[in-house]
């Protein structure tokens, strides 16, 4: 049985539309209960926790009506970073965690996504079987053992405390300037709180949510906003974060962008010469720059690639006891540290590089060059397929023609949108453009 709720990162959709509905996540949290809660004792729990979209009220009530019918005890954490929830889960016992996000998505999105009780994602196995209960019978608790529902209040406080710990001097952060784009997200609160408390003098940017304006021309998809931020305030660093803070990019003092290769670039090799790198490799998707690959085999080290998402990372880096890891798209993975993404603690670790070594973020952020890389999105209607056209194929064996082995060429559909992806690699630039074009028209013109 394959997955067809569940994508590369939970289940997303535009909310109030089929599956991000009530009812859906209703039916979403009881399989969830029935699928954790196997012995008909009360004493589980799930925490949950939520950015700041409107429509994280309506799937958070539906989510604690279903998994208070089988049974489950929901700890309702309010708006936290997606690695809160990794966090909190494991910290607090819970048989599950659920974050209610988007991630980098509009506001009109949302998704659920699913920890274990060891803070990680769950398992494509893991998932296969919810989607099995929630196409059979569910099987409700008896009157006297539904679940109760209650507020943490000290969620957010516990994550602001732990993240603190990661950075590796107190104090150090005295003096610098740091803009914290929060995207209008789920880090709007704790980022700027933590950095604060770490000594630094903190430019908030991105903290003023409605309901409406997550990742809104702001946040890791909007750096232009950081950017100028960091400009206008003379700043020593950006830390750009998206809806969910599970991503990061970085800006150094004169507004230059370092993407999630970049700084995985830097992590690898600084913690390669401190003897902390695991296994010498650093794991990362087939969308990270041929650039990265060549910087780490000139130093002795490997790069293992994975599909695209970042489930897919961390599930590599666990079989091959990886410490290191993450996407080009600023998910940056240290399970020294967190069970997932985490931006906040990237930055930190940013941060701690700038410390330790008295070198400006410039100094910094560009660790390699890169191979020149062009990425185009083709959005689909319901029901197409347009990677089966034969037009389409026909395209994608001639741009691997031309290419001839001088480049790279990864056609794939989006794991969270209906888009396709088209994304070569080249260092004919000329070439790139014209493969790239070539492939886009004729997917448009399938769809």
């Amino acid at each position: 049985m394959s997955r067809k709720l569940f994508g590369t990162d939970g289940v997303r959709g535009t909310a109030n539309t089929h599956p991000m509905t009530a009812e859906m996540a209703l039916k979403l949290g009881a399989a969830a209960g029935r699928y954790f809660r196997t012995d008909g004792r009360n004493g589980h729990r799930v925490v949950i926790g939520k950015d700041t979209r409107l429509s994280g009220y309506m799937i958070e009530n539906a989510l604690t009506a279903g998994l208070t019918s089988t049974g489950m005890n929901v700890l309702l954490l309010g708006p936290v970073p997606t690695p809160a929830v990794g966090y909190l889960t494991r910290s607090m016992r819970a048989d599950l965690g659920i974050m209610i996000s988007a991630s980098h998505n509009p506001h009109h999105d949302n998704g659920i996504k699913f920890f274990g009780p060891d803070g990680f994602k769950l398992s494509d196995e893991a998932e296969i079987e919810i989607e099995r209960i929630l196409g059979s019978e569910i099987e409700l608790s008896s009157p006297e053992h539904i679940g109760r529902a209650k507020r943490i209040d000290d969620g957010l406080g516990r994550y602001v405390e732990y993240a603190k710990t990661t950075f590796p001097a107190r104090g150090a952060l005295s003096g610098l300037k740091v803009v914290v784009d929060c995207a209008n997200g789920a880090a709007y609160k704790a980022a700027p709180e933590v950095l604060w408390e770490l000594g630094a003098d903190v430019v908030p940017v991105g903290v003023a949510p409605n309901g409406f304006n997550i990742n809104e021309k702001c946040g890791s998809t909007h750096v232009e906003t950081a950017a100028e931020a960091v400009v206008a305030h003379g700043a020593d660093l950006g830390i750009a974060l998206d809806g969910d803070a599970d991503r990061v990019m970085i800006l150094d003092e004169t507004g230059a962008v370092a993407d999630g290769d970049q700084i995985m670039a830097l992590f690898a090799a600084r913690w390669a010469e401190a003897q902390k790198l695991k296994g010498g490799a650093l794991v990362a998707t087939v969308m990270s720059n041929l650039g990265l690959e060549r910087f780490l085999t000139g130093r002795g080290l490997r790069l293992e690639r994975t599909a695209v998402g970042d489930r897919y990372v961390v599930e590599r880096m666990r079989e091959g006891g990886y410490n290191l890891g993450g996407e080009q798209s600023g998910h940056i993975v240290m399970t020294d540290y967190a069970t997932t993404g985490d931006g906040l603690i990237a930055g930190l670790q940013f941060l701690a590089a700038m410390a330790e070594t008295g070198r400006r973020a410039s100094e910094l952020v560009h660790q390699f060059p890169s191979v020149p890389q062009l990425l185009k999105n083709v959005r689909y209607g319901a029901g197409k397929e347009p990677l089966s056209a034969p037009t389409v194929k026909d395209a994608i064996t001639g741009a691997e023609a031309r290419l001839n082995g001088t480049g790279r060429l990864l056609i794939r559909k989006s794991g969270t949108e209906p888009l396709i992806r088209v994304m070569a690699e080249c260092e004919d630039e000329a070439l790139l453009a014209e493969v790239v074009s070539d492939i886009v028209a004729a997917v448009e013109a399938a769809v």
